[in-house]
């Protein structure tokens, strides 16, 4: 990579993180899936999150503050975590996700948060202390760059974050290194359905707010393959063009875009 596109990539990255940022820096504020509405209530993000098909179960299970509403899909649904594994999410926000694994994989268990926002590993903190929950861990980190430890992590969950990576195969490269043999991907993420234009793609606005960063179904399986990942199975949710259509009403996104499940295994070690 040059350093012209290691600079892109990092402006990126920077812009992305103040975007977020200032989501869980605005006091009192239920978060849309791609900004602050003022005046917003818990309700509306659990609204969102049901939307998007968590059940009222999983959001009412989680402190006030932990589900910031930015997501575009359930990994859970996709998951089938079991008592005792080590998890990973990858863009943990204020640990929504996080929470719902640790109680699905028990004392046992393990969930790491990974999220390179600084105020909101602060915030996933904060939450945890509320859950009572002793089997969480929250750090600081780039998921192109995991600060997890090699071939220790039985499931990875993410939501809505890869498409915000500027170097998707860096982060499927990463994945691949700290899953265990045989470990999975479980991500709910933002597909391109077409190509996406060039002005889309340099509108900040737009990358960050999980619209064009996003990657063409084909690209991603590619990248998957690459890493190393086999049992590929990426799946549009047509019922996501409700949702992402109120994201930036009148740009069209709908016609653009898709909620995706993204499901991957690393191969088993061979004996």
């Amino acid at each position: 990579m040059t350093q012209k596109q290691t600079h892109q990539n990092d402006s990126l990255r920077q812009g992305v993180r103040e975007h977020y940022a200032k989501i869980v820096e605005s006091t009192g504020c239920g978060c849309a899936p791609t900004c602050c509405t003022p005046g917003a209530d818990q309700r509306d993000v659990a609204e969102v999150s049901q939307k998007l098909g968590y059940s009222a179960e999983q959001t009412g299970a989680v402190p006030e503050g932990a589900n910031l509403g930015v997501g575009c899909g359930n990994p859970h649904a996709i998951a089938a975590l079991q008592a005792g594994q080590t998890v990973l999410d990858l863009g943990s926000g204020a640990g929504f996700d996080v929470f719902l694994a640790a109680r699905a994989v028990g004392p046992a268990g393990r969930v790491i948060g990974v999220d390179m926002t600084p105020v909101m590993i602060s915030k996933a903190r904060e939450n945890a202390l509320k859950t009572g929950l002793e089997n969480t861990d929250f750090r600081l980190g780039e998921i192109e760059h995991l600060p997890v430890a090699d071939a220790t992590v039985d499931v990875i969950l993410s939501n809505c974050v890869i498409n915000l990576s500027p170097d998707k195969g860096q982060v499927f490269a990463e994945a691949a290194r700290v899953l265990k043999p045989g470990g999975r991907l479980a991500i709910s993420d933002v597909v391109a359905l077409k190509p996406v234009p060039e002005e889309m793609r340099t509108d900040m606005l737009l990358y960050a707010g999980c619209a064009s960063g996003a990657a063409e179904i084909a690209e991603l399986e590619k990248l998957l393959g690459e890493a190393g990942f086999e049992n590929i199975r990426i799946t549009p949710k047509p019922e996501s063009r409700e949702v992402i259509r109120d994201w930036f009403p009148g740009k069209g996104l709908e016609e653009l875009f898709a909620s995706a499940t993204l499901e991957a295994v690393k191969p088993a070690a061979i004996a």
